[in-house]
């Protein structure tokens, strides 16, 4: 029986040449592919790199124009800078001029004040009439305020120029408030207020004219401003600290007002209600003399209540400190000296004083230089005077000092010599460097130049 299967024929493998052939077919395709691959990758890396190239160059553009804008603004900041030097240096010879122009009319715009307060003393003295005193008292409140709004000025350019520097010396506070009080006590008694201070054994380190000044501006500012109560001037130690405390029973400062009060032309609400001069000044000194000796300067203030102001100075730990002897009272207009040499080279001056001091019983000679003292001399050589009030700028330069030391060494005595000056520099520390020498500022007030001639014809000075 036959079958019904198909059977196919098996290929047959080839082994041979064909096979081989095949084979490398299929390697070159694959290296074909390989090399493609790295072609390709190739012009990838070809791409990024130009791309790179591209946005190097678009960098450098983007650096260039910052640079150039770079470049410009410096130029803009040194013409600036420029600008600025320019400016700040001529602010610095304006200020310098300024504080030249003070310092040289300061004894200029005192002068005229000096000579009127000496002629209106010698016009009151003995005067009976009550309307003619009243008249001259308001004339002499005048010249008060004028006086002191001048000083005020004088202190404001000297302390924005930088020039005031601190003379640090040991200070009772003590003796500090005694004075203090005892110049504001007349004007507190007039409105019915309690002045005092509570004593104190502290010792303080400061420069005693400024600290004066400081507090005694804050105790006129307490008078003027308190109707009713009292001011009380405190001092507490803190550490290595003394703190100087104003109080007073005054209107209250409101917290809006506590900084501004401190400018320059400013004087508060309260003024308003107070009935009281000035400019405004007052409190603009404080800071700025608080600030030259680097004290601190506080308020505390309760409306309606009153206010405290506080300054804190250095401690110091010596608690004694010899007192100059207080200065003798003399009944009357009568000094105990006869014979005055004045030294001054201003006629309205000389004139003033010549009836001043003869009112108070002395005979007077007055001299406006070192060949005025000459020629006196060779007229007159056995004269000597009991005192000489000189004043310290005279002409070509010439000074008072120099004047009296020679005056001194013809005697070959130490008479007694007052200086009087409106040269706020001037002190009495580098007066004592030449010579025993008593310094009076100007205006001089007539009651302190007869306490000191007082003071010093009794200490033989």
């Amino acid at each position: 029986m036959k079958s019904d299967e198909v059977t196919y024929p098996i290929p047959p493998r080839h082994d041979g040449p064909g096979s081989e052939l095949e084979q490398r077919l299929e390697k070159m395709a694959r290296i074909n592919a390989a090399l493609m691959q790295r072609v390709e990758r190739s012009m990838d890396q070809q791409a990024n790199a130009y791309s790179l190239f591209q946005t190097a160059i678009g960098l450098e553009g983007q650096v260039r124009v910052r640079t150039d804008q770079l470049k410009t603004a410096l130029d803009r900041l040194e013409d600036v800078n420029s600008e600025l030097t320019s400016a700040r240096d001529a602010a610095e010879r304006a200020n310098r001029f300024k504080t030249r122009f003070f310092t040289a009319v300061g004894h200029d715009l005192l002068q005229p004040l000096h000579a009127a307060r000496l002629t209106l003393s010698a016009m009151l003295d003995g005067e009976r009439d009550r309307e003619q005193q009243r008249l001259g008292g308001q004339v002499d409140h005048a010249l008060s305020s004028i006086e002191e709004l001048l000083k005020t000025i004088l202190d404001l350019s000297k302390l924005e120029a930088g020039v005031t520097e601190p003379q640090i010396r040991l200070i009772d506070v003590d003796q500090l408030f005694e004075d203090v009080v005892s110049d504001l006590a007349p004007i507190a008694r007039a409105k019915g207020l309690r002045l005092s201070h509570r004593p104190t054994r502290l010792m303080v380190r400061s420069d005693p004219l400024m600290l004066r000044r400081i507090v005694q501006n804050l105790v006129a500012n307490a008078v003027h401003y308190t109707e009713k109560g009292r001011i009380r001037l405190l001092a507490r130690r803190r550490g290595l600290k003394v703190r100087l405390e104003i109080w007073d029973t005054g209107p209250g400062i409101p917290p809006a007002e506590r900084d501004r009060i401190f400018e320059e032309f400013q004087r508060g609400t309260a003024s308003e209600t107070a009935r009281v001069g000035g400019f405004g000044l007052g409190l603009s000194i404080v800071q700025r003399m608080s600030e030259a000796l680097e004290h601190d300067l506080n308020l505390c203030s309760l409306v309606g209540h009153g206010s405290c102001f506080t300054v804190t100075t250095r401690f110091s730990t010596m608690r004694e400190m010899q007192r100059a002897p207080e200065p003798v009272v003399a009944p009357g207009y009568g000094l105990p000296v006869s014979n005055v040499l004045v030294i001054d080279n201003e006629p309205t001056v000389v004139e003033a004083m010549r009836a001043l001091l003869t009112r108070w019983g002395c005979t007077v000679r007055v001299a406006a230089s070192a060949e005025d003292v000459d020629a006196l001399f060779s007229e007159t050589p056995d004269y000597s005077p009991d005192i000489v009030l000189a004043d310290y700028h005279l002409n070509r330069g010439q000074t008072g000092v120099a004047v009296v030391s020679d005056l001194r060494s013809r005697l070959g005595l130490e008479v007694p010599a007052i200086v009087i000056s409106a040269d706020r520099s001037l002190t009495q520390a580098s007066l004592a460097a030449s010579g025993t020498f008593e310094l009076l500022r100007k205006p001089v007030k007539p009651a302190e130049l007869r306490a000191l001639m007082l003071h010093v014809m009794a200490n033989g000075a």
